[in-house]
């Protein structure tokens, strides 16, 4: 690794501070955070200005906020993710921490497809496939996405006369039993399936959002049933939370969900 430049590193930090807070700052609040010389800090405010990384704020004199390169940056990081391809990697990283069969799933429909995979090196595990697609409703992975939907556009996907299929004999099948379970998926933040797309595996999947904050897929981990306990549940739902927090980073997606 090459020397670092102190100027750039400087004007780096400069621009990371408005990250936070109400993402406009004066320059006296600059050289107070950054403890940096008061010219040195006008010098480079200036600079990032004139490059339009920043712009004055009209109607606060003497405030600036980001201006349209650092958007123009991150669109252009943006369109190069594929979340498939970096999905796989956070679900090999998953897998090799719990060594259960991790999924990475989207929402069609009523439907998701799952488009990343990596299995357990356990005997005893889930089959499936990327690409595979599977009712919402029967799947941790389903129901997570499913809550994430606005109100109105759930019940457009599953109305209140839906015939929701079963796969197992612990599917749920009544639009009103589900929308109550999505109403607790939206409370805790984390979605379970027991045994209701399998009959000898149960689920736990976690959300994964882009940069706008949007829920873009869910991040899943199977176990089948003799490995299956309350302990286990509690903790591969920390693991599903902490999975799908590293991939919707990757994506761009920054604070809490």
């Amino acid at each position: 690794m090459g020397r670092l430049v102190p100027a750039v590193t400087r004007a780096l930090d400069i621009l990371e501070l408005f990250l936070d807070g109400d993402g406009t700052l004066s320059t006296p609040e600059i050289v107070r955070r950054l403890q940096l010389p008061r010219t040195t800090v006008h010098e480079l405010v200036a600079t990032l200005t004139a490059r339009s990384y920043l712009v004055p704020v009209p109607e606060q004199p003497g405030r600036y906020r980001l201006g349209v390169r650092p958007y123009q940056l991150g669109s252009r990081y943006a369109e190069q993710l594929d979340l498939a391809a970096v999905g796989q990697q956070v679900a090999r990283t998953v897998a090799e921490t719990c060594d259960e069969t991790v999924h990475v799933a989207i929402l069609e429909d009523t439907s998701v497809i799952y488009i990343a995979k990596v299995d357990s090196t356990h005997a005893v595990r889930m089959v499936s496939a990327a690409g595979r697609r599977l009712p919402a409703h029967c799947t941790s992975v389903g129901k997570m996405l499913l809550a994430s939907l606005p109100e109105e556009e759930l019940a457009a996907r599953v109305p209140d006369d839906a015939e929701l299929v079963a796969m197992t004999p612990h599917s749920v099948t009544d639009p009103a039993t589900l929308r109550a379970a999505l109403a607790d998926v939206r409370r805790r933040g984390i979605a379970l399936e027991s045994r209701e797309s399998n009959p000898d595996v149960s689920c736990v999947a976690a959300p994964v959002r882009d940069r706008t904050g949007r829920v873009v897929a869910a991040l899943s981990i199977s176990v089948p049933m003799i490995r299956w306990s309350e302990a286990r549940r509690v903790e591969l739902e920390e693991l599903a939370v902490t999975g799908a927090a590293e991939l919707s980073e990757r994506l761009g997606h920054r604070g809490a969900a």
